[in-house]
């Protein structure tokens, strides 16, 4: 008998990560001849650590199509790192027992760069331990931080929705500013990599426009912030400013955070909008309005790109193809052939090349005073914004029906070790 196929979903959820899903499991189910049951994993890594899995072999076709248009994780995702190989052994017992259990011999993990960490520590495992499963990592991230791809698939939705929300916020400014609100600052998600923030350059055409955007990859120097806004301010009347999360100072410190000298590992970002208006309010004495996208810029399924839907199912349909040809420990990537028209194809990148590595918005993308997109920025973010495809609409609203997820038997011990 064949052996059985797995996917789990990690990290943060995009409105196209299930579009992959959806390339997974109608490939996988396509090759009955050479893979037999199709199982996902719940909650990511930590559903194969408790032996929860789901039997989508249960679930009609229409309900797997559907995948291609529902945002969120259909299986659930998580945020959780193996440990090292040497000090969380019982974690790899586990792993093997359970993929060993239900005859588990494809295992394809959908996160960004710390999952193909993951992903690679898996194949690791089975290696040393002579296990025969193939593991192909998928590209997913909003953050567009993935090296050696293109574009990460999930960030050109999140990039339209960015470059449509700044559009649609200016021309509501632009109609007010007289009497009402003279800048508005919508802060974006990134972390390290300010992608998200340089698609708000696309929501204007003209060089001078009443946009700023803060990197995240360019240290925030106030004065000279200040003297630029007033100056926009000035000559257009209003101000749109594009902030990402992870703005940092020129002592290396998120500006959200500077004032409580936080000193953590890891700490939840999110604040660098109302620090920014704060500052705006106080010493340019004008009002000032904020916003932060938040989850809506990644579950913005509405008005994702077409682009980025048809390479997030691309990549999908390509790692089963990869696991069946052979390949192990790699992960599919979208390599550009051209900008005008934009052309692309699928290749290939070893694990090791992309686990826990990150690809940030270049010098030559950001402009010369640091606050707009070079040309050369807005031919590469062009293309990732293209095209409509919208979900199917039932009572004015975006219909996404509800998936068995029938769970498979469990044969094993529960483990209670995971988070």
């Amino acid at each position: 008998m064949p052996a059985n196929a797995l996917y789990a979903q990690a990290g943060g959820v995009t409105a196209v990560i299930n579009a992959t899903a959806c390339g997974v499991v109608q490939t996988a189910l396509e090759r009955p001849d050479q893979i037999g049951s199709v199982y996902a994993a719940r909650e990511g890594i930590i559903g194969v650590l408790r032996e929860d899995l789901i039997d989508l072999g249960r679930e009609s076709e229409a309900s797997i199509a559907s995948l291609r248009y529902r945002p969120g994780g259909a299986f659930g995702a998580c945020r959780f790192d193996l440990g090292d190989t040497e000090t969380h052994r019982d974690q790899y017992d586990r792993l093997l027992e359970v993929f060993a259990a239900h005859d588990i011999g494809y295992f394809f993990y959908n996160g960004g760069n710390g999952s193909m960490l993951t992903a690679l520590k898996v194949a690791g495992m089975a290696d040393a331990r002579g296990y025969p499963l193939r593991v192909i990592g998928l590209p997913k991230t909003i953050d567009n931080d993935l090296i050696h791809t293109d574009n990460s698939p999930g960030y050109g939705s999140a990039a339209k929705f960015i470059a449509t929300s700044v559009r649609e916020a200016a021309l509501d400014v632009a109609s007010m500013y007289g009497t009402s609100t003279r800048v508005f600052i919508l802060e974006t998600m990134g972390r390290n990599a300010g992608w998200l923030a340089a698609a708000a350059g696309l929501a204007f055409e003209e060089e001078d426009s009443p946009l700023m955007i803060l990197f995240a990859e360019r240290p925030f120097e106030h004065d000279d912030f200040l003297k630029r806004l007033r100056a926009t301010v000035d000559r257009h009347g209003y101000c749109v400013v594009a902030a990402a999360e992870g703005v940092r100072d020129t002592e290396g410190r998120f500006i959200s955070i500077a004032q409580d000298n936080a000193n953590q590992d890891w700490i939840q970002l999110g604040g660098a909008g109302p620090t920014i208006a704060q500052m705006v309010r106080q010493e340019l004495g004008c009002k000032v309005h904020w916003a932060v996208a938040d989850y809506l810029q990644r579950s913005a399924r509405h008005i994702a790109s077409k682009t980025d839907v048809e390479q997030a199912y691309a990549m999908g349909r390509a790692a089963v193809d990869m696991a069946l040809a052979g390949e192990h420990a790699v992960m599919p990537v979208i390599e550009r052939l051209s900008d005008e028209p934009y052309r692309w194809q699928v290749g290939k990148v070893s694990l090791a090349e992309v686990a826990d590595l990150e690809w940030k918005v270049p010098p030559e993308f950001i402009r010369g005073d640091g606050y707009g997109i070079t040309a050369a920025a807005r031919r590469y973010l062009k293309p990732l914004i293209e095209g409509e495809d919208p979900p199917p609409f039932r009572n004015g609203l975006p219909d996404y029906p509800p998936l068995c997820l029938q769970q498979v038997e469990r044969k094993l011990e529960p483990y209670t070790s995971a988070a």
